[in-house]
Parts: C-alpha cells; sequence; structure tokens
C-alpha cells in the first residue's frame, strides 16, 4: 500500500516506570506537583481572600485560582497517560515539552493583568496547540492539520490584538483590571469594534459555527493531546468572555448577540455529530455544540455557569477522549440499522425521561434561584431541562436493567446530579469576581428555545435523515480540509 514496505512490529510496549526518557517522568512529576501546589492556593485564596497582584502585570483572583487547579489536573492527566500512549515514539520528548509548555501558557494567561502579556500568552498558548496537532513531523496530514490550525489561531490572535489596542484607546488603561474599572467610559465605535473582535477571537478559539473546521482537522494530534485540547483549550473563548465581561455587558444588543452565536452553535454541533460514523469525529462535533452552550451562557450573563459548563464539560470530554478506543464497535450496515432513538419507541421511556428533566429543572431553581421571574434566569433553567432530559431519555433507553429498576434508577441518578451542579454553580459564581449580568427575555431568546426543541425532535425521530439535501449538507459540514484526512496507515507509520 502506498508504494511503502511492512515493517516488523516494535513488540511489546516497554515499563514505563524503568525505560521512560528522564524529561517525561521529570515532567510527569512536575506536572502532578504544579497540581497539589494550585490546590493549596486555592484554598488559601478562599481562606483568606485579599488581593494577590504584581501591579500592572499579573493579578490572581478567584478565575485565576481556580484555572490553576483544573488545567494542572487535565495535564497531570495527560502527561500520566502519555508515558504508555507514547512509549516507543521518536517524538515523545518533544510531545512531552510541548504539552508542559502549553500547560505552562496557560497558567500564565489566566494571571496575566498587562493586556500585551495577555494578548503574547494568547497568540503562544494557540502556537504550542498547533504543535501539538502536528506532532509527528513525517505525516504530512498532520503538518497540514497543523497549518490550518495555525492559520486560524493567528487570526485570533490578531483580532484580540486590535481589539485590546482599541479598549488601551478607549480607557487609557493597560490593564485588564484596569480596563474594567473604567467601564463608565466605553461606548461609541471604539467600544463596538473591541466588543465585537473580542466575541469573534472567543469564537475561532472555542471552534464555533463556522470557525469549526481547525477543530474538525486535529485529529492528527495524539489521543491525549486531543483530551487537552478539548479539555483546555477550547475553553479560552469561555474565559476570554469572562475575563472582559465588562466590555460584553455594556450593551444588552451585544449580549443577544453573543446569545445567538452560542445557540447556533450549540443547535448545530448537534446536528453535525448525528452524522459522523467516526468516535473522534462524534466527539469534535459534540465539542462545537458543547462551546456553545458555553458561550450562550456567557450572552446571558451567567459568567458562572460559563465557567462551570467549562469544567465539567473538560472532565467528561478528556474521559472520553482518553477511552475512545474502548468505544469503537466493528459492525456491518444493513436495512436494519437503527440510526435514531425514535421518541415514539416506547412513550413511558420518554414520559419518564420528560418528567426527570422537569424535576431537574424544579431542583435547579430552588437551589440558585434561577427561573423564578421572567428573564435570562428562565432560558438557563430551560436549558438544565433540555440537557436533563435528553441525557435521562439516552440512559433509560440504553441502560440493561429491569424496565421497573431502569425506570426507578434514572430519577435516583439525575436528581443529585443536578444538585452537584447547582453546588459546583453557586461555588464557582462566588469565587469569581465578575457578577451575573442578566437580561430581559426577548423574542430572539424564544426563537432560540423554539428551535432546540425543533432540532432535538428531528433528530430523535429522524426526520433529518429523511432528506439527503440536509444529510449531505451537514455531511459537508464536518468535513475538514482534504489535505488533512488521513489516507493510508502507512502514511503516518514513524516505526
Amino acid at each position: 500500500m502506498s508504494g511503502h514496505s511492512s515493517k516488523p512490529p516494535v513488540g511489546a510496549l516497554p515499563d514505563t516506570t524503568v525505560e521512560s526518557p528522564f524529561v517525561p517522568v521529570a515532567l510527569t512529576w512536575l506536572a502532578w506537583s504544579l497540581f497539589a501546589v494550585s490546590v493549596a492556593v486555592l484554598l488559601a485564596k478562599v481562606g483568606f481572600g485579599g488581593a494577590w497582584e504584581i501591579p500592572g502585570l499579573i493579578a490572581i483572583d478567584g478565575l485565576t485560582v481556580l484555572m490553576w487547579v483544573v488545567v494542572t489536573f487535565f495535564s497531570g492527566i495527560v502527561h500520566s497517560y502519555s508515558r504508555r500512549y507514547m512509549a516507543g515514539s521518536t517524538h515523545k520528548t518533544r510531545f512531552f515539552v510541548a504539552v508542559f509548555g502549553f500547560t505552562a501558557t496557560v497558567l500564565a494567561l489566566v494571571a496575566a493583568d498587562h493586556v500585551a502579556l495577555f494578548g503574547f500568552l494568547w497568540m503562544a498558548m494557540g502556537l504550542v496547540m498547533a504543535e501539538l496537532i502536528g506532532t509527528i513531523e513525517g505525516w504530512k496530514q498532520a503538518q497540514a492539520a497543523k497549518a490550518v490550525a495555525r492559520k486560524y489561531f493567528l487570526a485570533s490572535s490578531v483580532l484580540l490584538g486590535v481589539a485590546l489596542t482599541a479598549l488601551w484607546w478607549t480607557t487609557g488603561a493597560t490593564t485588564i483590571s484596569g480596563i474594567s474599572a473604567a467601564t463608565d467610559t466605553l461606548g461609541g465605535p471604539a467600544w463596538l469594534l473591541a466588543a465585537g473582535l473580542l466575541v469573534l477571537a472567543a469564537m475561532i478559539q472555542s471552534a464555533l459555527i463556522p470557525f469549526h473546521k481547525w477543530l474538525l482537522s486535529s485529529m492528527t494530534a495524539p489521543t491525549p493531546a486531543s483530551a487537552l485540547m478539548h479539555a483546555g483549550f477550547v475553553n479560552a473563548g469561555g474565559i476570554l468572555l469572562v475575563r472582559f465581561a465588562p466590555v460584553i455587558t455594556v450593551d444588552s444588543t451585544l449580549m443577544l448577540g453573543v446569545v445567538a452565536v452560542g445557540a447556533m452553535s450549540a443547535g448545530g454541533g448537534k446536528l453535525l455529530k448525528s452524522v459522523q460514523t467516526d468516535i473522534k469525529g462524534k466527539l469534535g462535533c459534540s465539542t462545537v455544540g458543547q462551546m456553545g452552550f458555553m458561550i450562550m451562557q456567557a450572552g446571558l450573563g451567567f459568567f458562572g455557569a460559563a465557567i462551570t459548563h467549562l469544567i465539567l464539560h473538560g472532565f467528561y470530554k478528556a474521559y472520553q477522549f482518553l477511552s475512545s478506543g474502548e468505544q469503537v464497535e466493528h459492525t456491518s450496515p444493513s436495512e436494519t440499522t437503527e440510526h435514531t432513538l425514535g421518541l415514539g419507541t416506547n412513550a413511558v421511556e420518554f414520559l419518564v425521561a420528560l418528567l426527570t428533566g422537569l424535576g431537574g429543572g424544579v431542583v435547579f431553581t430552588m437551589l440558585t434561584g434561577k427561573g423564578e421571574s421572567v428573564g435570562s434566569g428562565l432560558l438557563l433553567t430551560f436549558f438544565v431541562v433540555f440537557t436533563t432530559l435528553h441525557a435521562a431519555r439516552s440512559a433509560v433507553h440504553h441502560t440493561s436493567l429491569p424496565t421497573l429498576a431502569r425506570y426507578g434508577a434514572v430519577p435516583l441518578v439525575f436528581f443529585p446530579a443536578i444538585v452537584v451542579y447547582a453546588v459546583v454553580y453557586e461555588g464557582v459564581s462566588d469565587l469569581l469576581a465578575v457578577s451575573t449580568a442578566t437580561t430581559d427575555l426577548t423574542l430572539l431568546h424564544g426563537a432560540i428555545a423554539v428551535s432546540f426543541v425543533g432540532i432535538y425532535v428531528a433528530i430523535e425521530t429522524g426526520i433529518h435523515e429523511h432528506s439527503q439535501r440536509l444529510y449531505v449538507a451537514l455531511l459537508n459540514a464536518t468535513q475538514p480540509p482534504s489535505d488533512t484526512l488521513l489516507t493510508s496507515t502507512e502514511d503516518y507509520n514513524e516505526y
């Protein structure tokens, strides 16, 4: 195949505790040490509070220490996993240096207060991630994917640089904290330019539609790098909007636009996922949708919910990528292959899921107070109900338990999960220095809610599969640039 001669297998994987090079071992221990230190710093911040900063350069607030804990935890997992995954690879040491370099860059980014330092670290973060995507130098598809990602990340950095320059020009402040303190001076064309470019930079980094192609072409990255990307890197868009929340919340119309672009990706990601056949492709489209939800929560003014979402999604997606090999099934297609669940297959299943979703919404409202009045909090509660219903529906349908036990177990599992989510949300909101900026509901908010119900019903009943035109359009939208597509395994066999 492809003119390559087959080489003998490399044999059994080495014992990583004995034969690992020094650099991977040292960086793995260092990553876990940083996690331990981050936990200690978080506890100290919660216990003692106060302002920790180097004036004009860095500022360590609640968001900083929270992200330090999350990032170092994921990094420690990826480092440990990679010692086995990359065993025998000629790129092992370079891969570990890049992973740790990415970790260090993100840790510095969330602490940066000076706008020039923040912009520089934002660009460095993207360039290091592009290197991880193109880890295997001799694989032309990986290098093509690296080039695609680098173009997107550099574009995001340029947009952010212009936005930061406009904010400096408007406020005269050279720090993020200074800009936040000068919100009363924001407004006019310069503010609108800066705010719009901040949103665009966040959309690119978080792979929202129509900027999702770099993420779908990044499957050439080693699986642990993909886990770090989907659990950490794409969250940068949400962190950017939280950092500059005082800029974004100046005008309710702009926030409505943020909700709209987030909703487009949240629903679009779900549709794109429905036509994917490979595991990592499905996970990539899922990330597009989940990042849409995160951005939408920021647009609703619930920045604590956005950070909570990115943390919980990070845990879920890291696990999904690192265990993706276990999900591969070798099956043959047939005329009777069932592609969708179908709402009408079992009315009792759907009723149990519906009641579980509504009950979850009630629990969330009781614990957080969101949804008690007509406002953006009501839409946030709606999405909690919607997400719980969808997850409960899938669990009821797929769980291999006796019927009565299955119906009874789903509420018993999901209600405590909602309690945990609400508690984490309240804790994160208290830790952040950003206040909630709720807005009134509009017709657009209602249209978004209706569209989500329509997309859910279409996918569950398989309506979208009956239109060849729609199916082809969705399939084309999931295709990365052609030069990043895998052709033959010999093209990336580094042994």
